[in-house]
């Protein structure tokens, strides 16, 4: 009697793949946990670089198209799951269906394989009827006619945001968060120059170009994993999105500066600030989370940079500041995220609406904390990866309406448009991620 043969070695591998991806996203939906602090870890050594790649596909995938994916269960099921990992394995069968080159039968097969691996076996039966219907019904499913908010893959209360914060572009804005982003690397200028290492990428066989905005900055064709781009490991370049890059321009420190990057972690424009400087400006990086503090060393250890830096609140100066003014202050607050939708999914799922005041009170009490510290004749640059008004020119008014000391720096930028004292960069924009900057000056 011959005895049954062992799945193949690919068919296991994606099995894992979708496996880490259904955990991934169980513990967002289920659990309310952000996907940047559980992905590392699950997308580790167990995974080979191509799985890996297609395990972030699929979760990063259902998490773009989630009310979309929704909107479709609840046709083809007369009782959607109540049980948060069922419903998971759901949504990552129909994106599969509806959005990958996954063969049909192999979506649905491995899909219904799952509920046996993570003991639930008793919804196999659910998740096969429910993955054969849409797949029998697609085309007439995807002609249903359905509501914006599924239409574009949104909360209803973020597409309402965006539509009062920009009447004439909110769809736009929506719609590039669906967009997979480009992969953008910032070319460390005290190593190499861009035109060197964009020759560096030819000859790897890597085709890119260069940024339009950013004179350091480079765009990979296709994202690849960092193991594999020539010279990251050794400092020669940093993943940062060209909207990102502008910020050490715009803040322009100069030769025997003082400055102090108040959000600093991970690092990227800690880091590019000091390439920028050349070795001739003093950093002060700044940063309130203890964990984040490593990502941060790590960052200028890998670039072979050197900075003081500084555990604290940016919100509470007394308890960390040495009473020395800085000539420059970069302030990249914390925000909604509502620029970088299209990197971190995530978002749509966990933030709500109250979450905007609360965001738009600790940015203006940072602002307010951090203006004793700066030198007369200094300059603060506010930056957040937000759209919203909110976060971004309602702070700045309110600021410069509170602050007689305090002056807007008109910004002359051939990208973005204006918003109150600031420039906003809209998702997509020249291919750019969501971000806000206004600088002022204390005369």
């Amino acid at each position: 009697m011959s005895r049954p043969r062992p799945p193949d070695a690919s068919h296991r591998s994606r099995s894992s793949a979708r496996g880490v991806a259904h955990a991934l996203l169980t513990g967002v939906l289920r659990d309310g946990r952000s996907l940047g602090a559980s992905r590392r870890r699950r997308l580790d050594s167990r995974l080979d670089p191509r799985d890996r790649a297609f395990a972030q596909e699929l979760v990063f995938g259902t998490l773009r198209y989630l009310p979309r994916l929704e909107a479709w269960l609840a046709h083809v099921a007369a009782h959607p799951p109540r049980d948060a990992a069922i419903r998971a394995l759901a949504l990552l069968g129909l994106y599969q269906l509806g959005f990958t080159r996954v063969p049909p039968h192999a979506a649905v097969s491995t899909t219904v394989e799952l509920t046996h691996t993570i003991g639930k076996s008793w919804a196999a039966g659910f998740v096969n009827a429910v993955l054969r219907r849409f797949a029998a019904e697609r085309d007439a499913i995807e002609r249903i006619e359905l509501a914006a908010n599924a239409r574009l893959a949104h909360p209803a209360w973020l597409l309402a945001a965006f539509e009062r914060a920009w009447p004439a572009a909110w769809e736009s804005i929506a719609r590039a968060n669906l967009e997979p982003p480009p992969m953008t690397l910032r070319v460390n200028t005290l190593r190499t120059s861009r035109q060197h290492y964009l020759e560096v990428l030819s000859s790897n066989g890597i085709p890119a170009r260069a940024t339009r905005h950013s004179a350091q900055g480079v765009t990979l064709e296709s994202p690849r994993g960092v193991e594999s781009v020539p010279g990251f490991g050794e400092g020669l370049v940093s993943v940062q999105d060209e909207a990102a890059q502008l910020a050490a321009g715009l803040l322009d420190a100069p030769h025997g500066s003082r400055v102090l990057d108040a959000c600093a972690a991970p690092g990227g424009k800690t880091g590019h600030v000091l390439e920028r400087g050349a070795g001739g400006v003093e950093v002060v990086a700044l940063d309130h989370d203890p964990r984040r503090i490593g990502d941060l060393q790590h960052t200028l250890m890998r670039l072979r940079l050197a900075a003081h830096v500084q555990p604290g609140n940016a919100r509470k100066p007394d308890a960390w500041w040495d009473g020395r003014p800085f000539d420059r202050i970069l302030l990249d607050a914390p925000c909604s995220g509502t620029g970088v939708i299209r990197r971190h999914p995530d978002i749509k799922v966990l933030r709500r609406p109250e979450d905007i005041d609360e965001m738009a009170s600790r940015q203006s009490a940072m602002l307010h904390a951090l203006w004793p510290l700066l030198a007369r004749g200094g300059r603060l640059l506010y930056a957040t990866c937000s759209v919203l008004s909110r976060e971004n020119e309602s702070i700045i008014g309110g600021f410069l309406a509170a602050r007689a000391d305090a002056a807007a720096v008109r910004i002359d930028a051939a990208w973005g448009r204006p918003a109150g004292q600031g420039r906003q960069i809209l998702p997509g924009d020249d291919a750019m991620d969501g971000f806000f900057y206004a600088a002022l000056a204390k005369p």
